[in-house]
């Protein structure tokens, strides 16, 4: 309705304006001069009132293009007090301003429910613009697989991690690869894959980092326990009869000694089959213990008081540790610690570890083994510690493999056992290692 007003009123003056420039024309044709002047006033205000109509739709334009171009869509035109011509203007300009509140308003929850997303998933995510190299978004598994609490910019990640850093320029899109990081004296194997994306002419990269470690450990695994079940079944069928037949021949052999004694002759051959059943059921123990390896399929899982479990520890391993002229440090900084896990199990792989400490510090002067405990994102970590000599860094990589060993009597079991258990238990164990200082093995539940 308004609008059709002022078509109306803007007709009319148009019109008019016409009509009073027709009729000067005529009568300066006909020569009435003075008639003629008498109508230019007229002409001159309209055309000055249409100016004057003109003038205020400007301003209300370049009014509403600067609220535009600040993204200030709050701004409300009033419209009833707005000149009868521009009203439809300002409504129209209002109509456009709830538009644009409505858009950003969707862009904003799909923003928000974006970021909530990218935060639940356990991928590292990293984003950032090629040109500007301004960064774009670092998700919270980013933060905690790198332990990179902020960034200000792709360049400032070749400070906190150069490795990291070249990796990251050097990724192509659609590319894939697995790398290694060093986190927290542990390696940590990352799965990398990245794309670009364009908007508004820049470029943006974005990368996701996956957490392989307990992908490529349970698969290892799995992988020893195939082979260990399929090698224990063969040693075993192979050997059960040698030892057997051994016994059989042995009694025999005794037997024929007591009827017919002949000094000599079959001494020979006793002490021969004697040595093959010794060695055969010495070989049937060797395989029992490898055995013990695929045991370990099921948990007793249940409530532990981490304090109840290191008194336990300090009971049994005292006498050693005390004949061993040995000082064992207890680190409990909250009593109240609990975890939940196997009892007998997780007592297994602690004495284990305590007793592969006591073999690290034998050369030490004054040897020290310390037993810890605390929380760390959520999860329970426990410490076994020593001042020994360390493990070199080509071995830390293998010393949880099955039959590997640095001790020379050693079997290569207790670590892999351990391994296996934890993994149970949905956890992990790791090592931290320096040649002349010292390991910690690091038990995750």
């Amino acid at each position: 309705m308004i609008f059709k007003q002022y078509q109306l009123r803007l007709f009319l003056k148009v019109a008019l304006l016409f009509a009073s420039a027709f009729a000067i024309a005529f009568l300066l044709l006909n020569g009435l001069n003075i008639y003629a002047l008498l109508v230019i006033p007229i002409a001159i205000f309209l055309v000055y009132d249409l100016y004057l109509i003109l003038k205020r739709a400007q301003a209300e334009v370049d009014d509403f293009a600067e609220s535009v171009h600040y993204r200030d869509f709050s701004r409300y035109f009033n419209v009833s007090k707005a000149p009868t011509e521009l009203q439809p203007l300002r409504q129209g300009f209002n109509e456009i301003n709830n538009t644009f509140k409505e858009i950003r308003g969707e862009k904003e929850m799909q923003y928000q429910y974006l970021q909530k997303i990218l935060e639940l998933v356990d991928t590292g995510i990293l984003s950032y613009q090629i040109e500007t190299k301004a960064l774009n978004w670092l998700n919270d598994s980013f933060k905690k697989m790198t332990d990179i609490p902020y960034l200000r910019n792709i360049d400032s990640l070749e400070k906190r991690d150069a490795a990291l850093y070249a990796e990251v320029m050097d990724i192509q899109p659609g590319e894939t690869k697995v790398i290694t990081i060093e986190r927290g004296g542990r390696q940590l194997k990352m799965l990398m894959a990245a794309t670009v994306f364009q908007t508004e002419q820049i470029h943006n990269k974005i990368i996701a980092f996956q957490n392989i470690n307990e992908a490529l450990d349970e698969t290892e695994a799995k992988a020893w326990q195939k082979l260990l079940s399929v090698m224990t079944h063969e040693i075993m069928n192979s050997v059960a009869p040698i030892s057997s037949l051994a016994d059989t021949l042995k009694n025999r052999l005794t037997d024929a000694v007591k009827l017919k004694p002949e000094p000599g002759d079959w001494e020979d051959l006793e002490l021969g089959l004697e040595t093959i059943k010794r060695r055969s059921e010495g070989l049937l123990r060797f395989t029992e213990s490898y055995r013990s390896l695929n045991k370990v399929t099921t948990l007793n899982l249940q409530r532990i008081s981490v304090s109840s479990l290191f008194e336990t520890l300090n009971t049994l391993m005292t006498p050693t540790f005390d004949q061993k002229n040995i000082q064992l440090d207890t680190i409990l900084k909250d009593p109240q610690l609990e975890l939940v896990a196997d009892h007998n199990l997780l007592e297994q792989v602690l004495i284990n570890l305590m007793v592969n400490a006591i073999d690290a510090v034998k050369d030490v002067a004054q040897p020290v083994i310390t037993l810890s405990a605390y929380k760390d994102h959520g999860k329970t970590l426990i410490k076994v510690s020593d001042n020994g000599n360390g493990i070199a860094a080509d071995l830390i990589d293998k010393i949880f493999i099955p039959f590997f060993s640095t001790k020379k009597t050693g079997t290569g079991i207790g670590l892999s056992l351990c391994k296996q258990i934890m993994m149970l238990h949905k956890g992990n164990i790791y090592v931290q290692s320096v040649m002349g200082k010292g390991s910690a093995f690091i038990v995750v539940v």
